[in-house]
């Protein structure tokens, strides 16, 4: 049996990290501010993955956006997932080439089923992600939305959803925009979206404010791997504290040896800054 997964997710947007609440977003710092925050050669003892997300509303600057994930992912051991904007295999590989592990894809998973089918012929289907936003409508139903949160797919969630699985994706990103940045915890009712057997692991996202959110969201059995996009509330020793919450209501995360995996990191260092 796989074990779980605790997910940091960045959203990323012309230069600066973000805040998002109900897909409305709000400029925190750019990269230096998030590396005196954040330093992922540590912070990686406390997830056991990172997710990078180019959510720009306009044109993206992808050269500005690979050399920020260039410089997030060193010394970062845990798989790195990064998307925002794909829709073409070559900018699926820069993401590749720039220190990523996997590509996460929303809107061609509506748009160009094609695509989907030349990453998972081209990279594997284990490195593609599909990630599908949902929400509310004013009768209460829950609806597919994509493009960023600007295009509705219409018709019903499930089936959208049924539609994605059968897609050569790896595993689902399931992200509630009602929650999105709430910080009132999951949407749990979103799993209900699921079928009976779902043949692909599920990543939770969308309104965690503590760890007792992330408890609450691991523990369904639906469930592989929870997300937090939720900067202020984890910066620090919160997603260390977070783990250790976690492990302490006996989640199977896996558990590091910390002092060797920094022992490693610092030996790797060293032997980098030696004359050749």
């Amino acid at each position: 049996m796989l074990k779980k997964r605790l997910i940091f997710t960045l959203l990323y947007s012309e230069g600066h990290f973000m805040l998002s609440r109900n897909f409305r977003l709000q400029k925190v710092g750019d990269l230096q501010w998030l590396k005196s925050n954040y330093n992922f050669s540590h912070i990686s003892f406390s997830i056991d993955e990172l997710i990078v997300l180019d959510v720009t509303r306009g044109e993206r600057n992808a050269e500005a956006f690979c050399e920020a994930l260039k410089s997030l992912t060193d010394g970062c051991f845990v798989p790195i997932a990064a998307g925002g904007g794909v829709r073409t295999t070559d900018q699926a590989r820069i993401l590749l080439r720039s220190g990523a592990d996997k590509v996460v894809v929303n809107t061609p998973l509506f748009e160009n089923e094609t695509l989907i089918e030349e990453l998972a012929s081209e990279f594997g289907q284990q490195c593609v992600v599909g990630s599908v936003d949902i929400k509310r409508d004013i009768d209460g139903e829950y609806q597919v939305w994509s493009d960023s949160g600007h295009q509705c797919e219409g018709g019903s969630a499930a089936q959208s959803i049924a539609e994605v699985i059968q897609q050569p994706v790896g595993e689902i990103y399931l992200n509630s925009m009602d929650r999105d940045g709430t910080g009132q915890g999951y949407d749990l009712h979103l799993l209900d979206l699921l079928p009976k057997v779902m043949p692909k692991p599920v990543i939770l996202a969308g309104g965690v404010g503590n760890a007792i959110h992330l408890a609450e969201g691991i523990a369904d059995h639906r469930v592989d791997a929870v997300a937090t996009a939720h900067l202020f509330n984890f910066v620090g020793d919160g997603l260390k504290q977070a783990r250790q919450s976690l492990i302490e209501r006996g989640v199977d995360l896996p558990v590091w040896d910390i002092q060797l995996l920094e022992q490693h990191l610092w030996t790797n260092k060293t032997a980098q800054c030696l004359p050749a």
